[in-house]
């Protein structure tokens, strides 16, 4: 695309938002040019409260599907608008509402601690949410019973080897960051010695005990602008990068693997942002039964996160 093209696009973008009393989130893992136009960029947890508070008639929500539905279950008087309706999550797909439910019965007492990156229907069957960010301050929240961590395993291990607790763990995982093994790891520590490694917890466990920082996006950013290090390799999605040479444009970032890149996360760009601003669609609704269940999930995510 070119920029003449883009710079029309932006100006599009720009009217239709004002138009339309319209806000644009973007996770951190979206393509440059769309991280660029939004009001908000973040990772899961600091959008979920965005779409929570903000005073926008419209959400578009330049992420995959389950973070626009957490905005409609947050916000069901708004129109939410997810760009690309085909950006879904393959972690998110491995957990079935019907194989939850029967795991439940099987396990009577447990407190299902569900990752936002999971269907409304699995929120809706789910004690409280979390995100990478705070999911170990969500367990402590809780008493002393059983864990069920839904649905992703690595990061379930991950708090789970912080926490005194029982975990029952899911088996799903991101595609993306499960690619990644402790041999990458030590490959690029060979060949940049100086270099800190930041991943993510939805990497393996033999990846992140390997790691100098564990955290998430946002976390990881954090850490990058705070550290007095001038060399990282990063251990997450590859979209970040936008990010970090924003904020740290005196330090160098190296991705830890050439394969950490979520096709979903791609999908968005500009023309479909100005599309679903010009035609309001496609949305992304909840039904009111799910999202009555749902939403005290999140409410209470965001209650323990305040």
């Amino acid at each position: 695309m070119n920029n003449g093209h883009n710079g029309q696009l932006i100006n599009e973008v720009n009217a239709l938002r004002a138009e339309r009393n319209a806000v644009i989130l973007a996770h951190y893992y979206q393509p440059g040019e769309v991280q660029d136009i939004a009001d908000y960029v973040g990772d899961s947890l600091q959008l979920a409260q965005k779409a929570a508070t903000t005073n926008a008639d419209v959400i578009v929500f330049c992420g995959v599907y389950f973070m626009a539905e957490s905005a409609a279950i947050l916000s069901p008087e708004k129109i939410v608008l997810l760009p690309e309706p085909k950006a879904g999550c393959p972690m998110a797909d491995m957990a079935d509402v019907n194989d939850l439910r029967k795991r439940k019965a099987e396990l009577p007492g447990v407190k299902v601690v569900c990752y936002v990156n999971s269907s409304a229907e699995v929120k809706a069957e789910s004690d409280i949410c979390c995100t990478s960010s705070n999911a170990h301050k969500i367990v402590e929240s809780l008493a002393d019973e059983d864990i069920l961590f839904v649905p992703d395993e690595n990061l379930g291990k991950y708090v789970a080897s912080k926490a005194k607790r029982h975990f029952h763990l899911w088996q799903g995982f991101c595609p993306i960051h499960h690619r990644l093994h402790k041999g990458d790891i030590q490959k690029s520590r060979m060949e940049h010695p100086e270099a800190k490694v930041l991943v993510h917890p939805e990497c393996r466990e033999e990846v992140w005990r390997e790691a100098d920082y564990v955290g998430s996006t946002a976390g990881i950013i954090q850490y990058a602008v705070n550290s007095k290090d001038k060399e990282f390799i990063i251990g997450t999605e590859c979209g970040i990068l936008h990010e970090l040479k924003k904020r740290c444009p005196d330090k160098t970032f190296y991705m830890a693997s050439e394969f950490l890149q979520c096709p979903n996360m791609k999908k968005t760009d500009l023309q479909k942002v100005r599309d679903a601003l010009f035609s309001l669609s496609p949305r992304v609704t909840v039904s009111a039964e799910v999202r009555e269940k749902a939403i005290d999930a999140l409410e209470k995510m965001l209650a323990v996160t305040k």
